[in-house]
């Protein structure tokens, strides 16, 4: 691991992953500050999706052409600007403003998956993989904490700072330590001429004309779609249920990184044992429980139960399922690939706190959990159906 370059890519990917958990859950709580109604804050979320939108597959096919660390480089730059807008913020503008500036640089996880898949195996993928759900449970585990405590004593710009300090510090670590790495060029015939870089549209229509990787990247999106429901309304949730704080609702993310980092250090004897197909069925079930049952959740123990439940799912579908996409196409097309499943990525976020923010402000709670938990079981469906006649099987 020392001399691998799966080893900076992972102490960037976690430091970045630290510094945007630092703003998570401070973000509901901070825009409520500047008289945020829930719907507001669903969208202020969705306004850094719907640049991440734009930005997503554009960076993905630069990173295929330019190189994967240059382009991680400017993206964590974008990252760093925002941060320190949202620091600075005296309005709710200044919030839109910081998230929009961060959405539209935001490639960080899809280049840093990229940059894995152009120096690992395919059989190696899932575990290596596992590193970055490690890095996100690792972040999930201090960040929000950290947040929670600094903007309970030192207010709501505090975390925010903090996370341009840590994104500064990404920035170094990627400049210093990460091996320059361009991807594996396609194999092709004596003379031929390299495929051209695919169109955003383009993209869509050649991986979605395909079977398989149109049944990997729908079982993204009902991840996404899920994922993304359920984290857009927690901190409203909490809020209202529990009468949770900025600084408990922090713990209560720490507790889900806690479980999440040790379910990815074990995940390659789970896919050992299962298999991806068979790991990310499960783990979809998984958010369907822990997400579905929010609704009946009015104490601590059952809500640390559920929330234990559902960050055990999200922790092994993530990995499966990024795995099983970048298997079904081509190793040329990998970061095309990843940079759509960004795109699904994006168009979730954008959804899923803008649906989970007006059923807050309506106060159907309980609703909430089981939109999210509906999007989880459509990954259960999808992963269920066979591979069609013909179709090549993951390599």
């Amino acid at each position: 691991m020392r001399r691998s370059p799966l080893l900076p890519i992972f102490l960037t990917v976690f430091v970045d992953v630290l510094g945007l958990t630092l703003v998570l859950p401070l973000l509901p709580f901070y825009a409520e500050h500047f008289g945020a109604t829930p719907l507001v804050v669903g969208l202020l979320a969705a306004s850094y999706a719907v640049c991440q939108l734009v930005s997503g597959p554009i960076l993905g096919r630069i990173s295929d052409r330019a190189g994967r660390k240059p382009t991680l480089l400017a993206s964590q730059m974008g990252t760093f600007i925002g941060f320190l807008v949202l620091g600075s913020a005296d309005s709710l503008w200044m919030l839109f403003l910081g998230r929009i500036i961060d959405g539209l640089t935001a490639g960080n996880l899809t280049i840093a998956q990229a940059y894995i898949s152009d120096v690992t195996r395919p059989e190696e993928r899932t575990k290596a993989f596992g590193l970055i759900g490690i890095a996100f449970g690792g972040g999930f585990l201090l960040g929000p904490a950290i947040s929670g405590f600094l903007a309970h004593r030192f207010g709501y710009a505090s975390p925010a700072f903090g996370a341009a300090a840590l994104s500064l510090t990404a920035i170094i670590l990627t400049a210093a330590l990460l091996p320059a790495k361009q991807p594996a060029p396609a194999a092709s015939p004596a003379g031929a001429a390299p495929p051209a870089p695919l169109g955003r549209g383009n993209a869509f229509r050649r991986f979605f004309d395909r079977p398989l990787p149109r049944r990997r990247l729908l079982e993204f999106l009902a991840f996404s779609l899920s994922f993304s429901t359920l984290i857009g309304g927690l901190a409203l949730f909490l809020e209202r249920r529990f009468a949770f704080d900025v600084e408990k609702t922090g713990y209560l993310y720490a507790f889900s990184g806690l479980v999440g980092g040790s379910i990815q250090g074990g995940i390659g004897r789970l896919v050992k044992r299962l298999g991806e197909e068979r790991l990310a069925r499960v783990g979809f079930s998984a958010m369907v429980v822990g997400y579905g049952l929010l609704g009946v959740a009015y104490d601590l123990p059952t809500l640390l139960l559920l929330v234990a439940v559902a960050a055990f799912g999200a922790a092994v579908v993530r990995p499966s399922i990024t795995t099983l996409l970048t298997k079904s196409v081509g190793r040329d097309e990998q970061g095309a690939a990843l940079g759509v499943s960004q795109s699904l990525a994006s168009v979730s976020q954008i959804v899923g706190p803008i649906a989970a923010g007006w059923l807050i402000e309506h106060r159907a709670l309980a609703a909430y959990g089981l939109m999210a938990a509906s999007f989880a079981a459509l990954g259960v469906l999808l992963g269920a159906q066979k591979i069609p006649a013909g179709e090549p099987v993951e390599s």
